[in-house]
């Protein structure tokens, strides 16, 4: 059979074949999705739903919160104020104590003593005194008649102004030793809670070193001690001044505990002190805070939210609504075109899990709370009303299913 020759550029030719036929597949798949983007039936893609709350202003008490510690109203350390071996130990410790209640025996012997030893010479000062009175009684005739010498006068007046001293004297001591009697019964000096017992019988106490013995603590009412940033004070001054804010016209304080709660009974601010410590930069202010059942104890760390401010148009947003950053606090919104819009916001504290914005935010604007991660750059969304039970993502799922084809 003859041979059939090809040109050389058939193989070629049936190389290319398939590659165009590709290429011919794609601008058909491209005509058929049209300018839409994918979805089915050539339309756009449907809106992202988002979960929003719509921002409503209103009257509001500004609330913050600082660190504080509590202190005793009263708190009186019980020390020796006689020298002496503790013989007996008259209260149980822990327990409440009253003011003038005894509460340890030093041994008052040798303090008895010399209360009977200056009694006596009381009593020789006395007689002393009366003997010089009579013979200055006697002799103030007989210098009058000039019967004896102005000298002996001089003497007799001097034994007498002697006497009286001796006999003043004298009864300081006797006092005293009475009072180093008494000191030996150790008293408490206030009504209050008493600790444990610092000494124990046998045990030599000294005037001179004030040895401890106990401490009694007044907790029916405790001081509650905490600080606050001069810098914010000053901020709040400059917001009163200019009528963004005023001032909250409660000095009511309420003490919230370790674990979160907050304790039942408000407590009142006494005072704020006038001078910023040097070193924190901190302002200290102080408040008062009944404790009946004695629920709070000395010492013990907490916080203190207190209204020291009030305005009449703040927002509460859900805090996860607000981003925090070092450049500043914001919020997203949804537009009218329904596009997102990034807005910077000053907050005023907050209100249990929620913000508190002071500016930034207009009445009736919807804040995004939920679904972030569904917005794209210059995306249309859908907001959908948001509820602490809820999630943009769950109301979504109750939209019609034929919205993907709209």
């Amino acid at each position: 059979m003859p041979t059939t020759a090809y040109p050389l550029w058939t193989p070629v030719l049936t190389r290319a074949l398939p590659r165009a036929a590709l290429t011919l597949l794609v601008a058909a798949l491209v005509a058929c999705g049209g300018s839409g983007g994918g979805a089915p039936g050539g339309g756009q893609m449907p809106p992202s739903p988002v979960g929003v709350v719509t921002a409503t202003r209103q009257p509001l008490a500004l609330s913050t919160e600082l660190p504080g510690r509590l202190e005793a109203l009263r708190s009186a350390q019980v020390r020796a104020r006689v020298t002496g071996v503790v013989q007996k130990r008259l209260f149980a410790e822990g327990g409440q104590v009253k003011a003038g209640q005894s509460l340890f025996q030093i041994d008052a012997a040798p303090y008895q003593a010399a209360l009977d030893s200056a009694r006596a010479t009381e009593a020789k000062a006395e007689a002393a005194l009366a003997n010089a009175q009579a013979t200055l009684e006697r002799n103030r005739p007989l210098v009058e008649a000039k019967a004896i010498s102005q000298q002996e006068w001089i003497s007799t007046q001097t034994a007498h102004k002697q006497a009286q001293a001796d006999l003043a004297a004298a009864r300081a001591a006797r006092q005293t030793a009475a009072l180093n009697v008494e000191y030996a019964q150790v008293r408490s000096p206030i009504t209050g809670r008493i600790g444990r017992a610092t000494v124990s019988e046998g045990q030599l106490v000294s005037q001179t070193e004030a040895t401890l013995m106990a401490t009694v603590q007044q907790v029916d009412t405790l001081y509650v001690n905490f600080t606050q940033s001069a810098a914010e004070a000053l901020r709040l001054k400059r917001a009163f001044d200019s009528g963004a804010l005023k001032a909250s016209g409660s000095n009511a304080v309420r003490v919230v505990l370790d674990d979160g709660s907050e304790y039942p009974l408000a407590g009142k601010l006494l005072f704020t002190d006038l001078t910023v410590d040097a070193t924190s930069g901190q302002v200290s202010l102080r408040a008062e805070v009944p404790n009946p059942k004695g629920q709070l104890l000395p010492g013990l760390y907490v916080k203190v939210r207190i209204e020291q401010a009030a305005t009449d148009h703040a927002i509460l947003l859900p805090q996860q609504a607000v981003q925090r950053s070092a450049a500043g606090d914001t919020v997203m919104l949804v537009g009218a075109d329904g596009q997102v819009a990034v807005r910077p916001v000053k907050l005023g504290g907050s209100r249990g899990a929620q913000w508190v914005v002071t500016d930034g935010l207009q009445g009736g604007e919807q804040v995004i709370v939920d679904g972030f991660q569904k917005i794209r750059p210059k995306a249309p969304v859908k907001p959908v009303p948001w509820s602490p039970a809820g999630s943009a993502s769950a109301a979504a799922a109750s939209a019609p299913a034929s919205a993907a084809s709209r």
